[in-house]
């Protein structure tokens, strides 16, 4: 399974329409503390989008969610159900990411069947709740080479608070991508920032 190195986090599917014109490939909708039907009909929109421009779609924190219309994946936090209970729940061809902060979390994750890991963040960031101890740079290099030491392949995905001027640095510790939220969705120019973000992987 391939995991896209740029996977773009909205709260609207109207965020998602524009970055997919840009050629953002991945999304994943987060939102919180919605009633399950109106999470759904959200989803759902989001889900058309990403249909129309062959993007995937993650839900975060609801696999029941991601079953029901039929959306890619599932990204799940610290505090969501477990990747394992979620694995046995979605089966092998749904996509299962799960948050890290710890080469802890990243192992436990890989055991129970994770698909990819987000780990962070790598800065403050006021789009998540409860943020876990900030990892910086420093931080990321000394989990990655741990990942290398112990031959841990997982895909890792950088995640918090991440800039575009941020990426060659972090792509250089070995991370797979980067996941981003405002600095898309605040930008002045979303359509444009998304493809500068796509410019610096589509030289790969």
């Amino acid at each position: 399974m391939t995991i896209s190195p740029l996977q773009y986090i909205v709260t609207r599917p109207e965020q998602a329409q524009l970055a997919c014109q840009a050629g953002v490939d991945w999304i994943q909708l987060r939102v919180k503390h919605y009633p399950y039907e109106d999470w759904k009909y959200l989803a759902q929109d989001t889900l058309a989008v990403c249909r129309t421009y062959n993007a995937r779609l993650i839900i975060n924190d609801n696999p029941h969610l991601a079953i029901d219309i039929n959306a890619d994946g599932v990204h799940l936090g610290q505090e969501d159900m477990p990747v394992a209970e979620a694995r046995s729940l979605m089966g092998p061809t749904y996509i299962i990411g799960g948050t890290a902060n710890t080469l802890e979390h990243i192992r436990k994750h890989q055991l129970q069947g994770a698909d990819y890991v987000g780990l962070g963040p790598f800065r403050f960031t006021n789009t998540k709740e409860k943020l876990s101890p900030i990892l910086e740079l420093a931080g990321y290099q000394r989990i990655l080479e741990a990942l290398r030491l112990e031959r841990i392949t997982i895909p890792m995905i950088g995640i918090g608070g991440i800039t575009l001027a941020d990426i060659p640095a972090l792509r250089q510790t070995g991370l797979s991508g980067v996941a981003v939220s405002s600095a898309i969705s605040n930008a002045a120019d979303p359509v444009a920032q998304a493809r500068l973000f796509c410019h610096h992987f589509s030289k790969d």
